[in-house]
């Protein structure tokens, strides 16, 4: 076993679509990890613009020479760590891609673009190519791999990884059940959504058999609902920015309660030998009535928006 490397996961209190104001969060989340002597770092999926259902965001897309891929580069440049996270990028072809990318020590260590969008985020990407495993690379003879959110949820993002990497840089965007249900309806849902956030991640670190930095966000959410104009969405980030060892222990955790700041432990970042079998299905979890009727409505309709507004026809 490898010795104790100390890791840092943030936790960002996004504002939407606004580029500028998050990357500066994360840069002093960040030092403050840095402080505390993490040398590892994980940001949060979108941590450059978080998501909801506001069309703006699409005014910071960026490529991998924008002011996302910078920092992380820059950053891991000044303090010698290696960082991770996802924003959405605009590739060669046109289409937009929520990419994961992680330095170590100002070296593109690997990229990984999620591979399935979830609900409404279909309206601003698009998904990875099939081979995209998730694998980034290796950093000192550490195998590294990233997994986004709902990647978490699917069983098929553990058995490409499994055997394969010896950590898993990660981060979620993920939404609460909205307000606008009845409490009797919506507490027990919420109480389920809240389960799935962070069991999908002890879930996925326990059957591939590797430690997970995972990053989140927190804070509220007030938008219209998508695809039902005259209903707004109000709900939160469910947080749970933590630090999972490889047998799907919880060492540190961060709810959403607990706002914006980091949740620094140490681990050693090393596979161990995965004791189950992984599921023949589909999904890891139970995604709950509302979640699963929002993926394919949400899904279905973000596309069409995708296409019209997002997406540009190869030069």
């Amino acid at each position: 076993m490898r010795k104790q490397v100390r890791v840092a996961a943030i936790q960002l209190a996004v504002r939407i679509a606004d580029l500028s104001a998050n990357i500066a969060s994360c840069e002093k989340l960040a030092r403050s990890a840095v402080q505390e002597g993490s040398q590892w770092i994980a940001l949060p999926e979108f941590f450059t613009t978080g998501v909801a259902w506001e069309p703006k965001i699409t005014d910071a897309v960026e490529t991998e020479d924008g002011a996302a891929a910078s920092f992380l580069r820059d950053f891991s440049t000044r303090h010698g760590v290696v960082i991770g996270g996802s924003f959405l990028c605009r590739i060669s072809t046109g289409a937009v891609r929520n990419r994961y990318l992680a330095f170590a020590n100002g070296t593109l260590v690997g990229r990984h673009d999620k591979d399935l969008p979830t609900m409404w985020e279909n309206a601003f990407y698009e998904g990875g190519d099939p081979g995209d495993t998730g694998m980034l690379g290796s950093h000192e003879g550490i195998r590294i791999g990233a997994a986004m959110c709902w990647e978490f949820m699917r069983t098929m993002t553990a058995r490409r990884l499994r055997g394969r990497v010896d950590v898993i840089m990660g981060g979620s965007c993920w939404w609460s059940i909205p307000d606008i249900l009845p409490g009797f309806i919506k507490s027990p849902w919420e109480k389920q959504n809240v389960l799935n956030a962070i069991g999908c991640i002890q879930d996925t670190a326990r059957l591939v058999g590797a430690p997970v930095i995972h990053a989140a966000h927190c804070g509220s959410i007030d938008c219209p609902f998508y695809g039902l104009p005259p209903l707004r969405y109000r709900g939160h980030f469910e947080g749970n920015a933590a630090i999972v060892n490889a047998f799907g222990q919880v060492i540190a955790s961060r709810g959403h309660d607990a706002g914006e700041g980091i949740v620094c432990a140490e681990i050693p970042l090393d596979t161990m030998p995965a004791r189950e079998g992984i599921p023949n299905r589909f999904w890891m979890r139970s995604r709950g009535f509302l979640p699963a009727i929002a993926w394919h409505y949400h899904g279905w309709l973000g596309k069409l928006w995708y296409r019209r507004h997002v997406r540009k026809t190869e030069s």
